[in-house]
């Protein structure tokens, strides 16, 4: 199996997790509400779970031989 076809959906995944740890560190150091704070935090969290949740069902599509979504409609 080509390695290649895993390397897109990785980089943006990690990109998007970079980006949204940067905002979690931001939102905590701004003088706000604790309970704002805990908030965005969950927020940010769930973010970072969903995206990751979509990698593995991206690969899973990737190792069945789903490569385009597209033709599916």
């Amino acid at each position: 199996m080509d390695g290649r076809r895993f390397v897109a959906p990785v980089v943006i995944t990690v990109l998007l997790v970079i980006i949204l740890v940067s905002y979690m560190f931001f939102w905590s150091v701004m003088p706000i509400p604790v309970w704002l704070k805990l908030g965005l935090l969950c927020v940010f969290l769930g973010l970072i779970g969903i995206s990751v949740y979509n990698l593995c069902e991206r690969i899973e599509e990737i190792r069945s031989g789903e490569e385009d979504d597209l033709s599916q409609y």
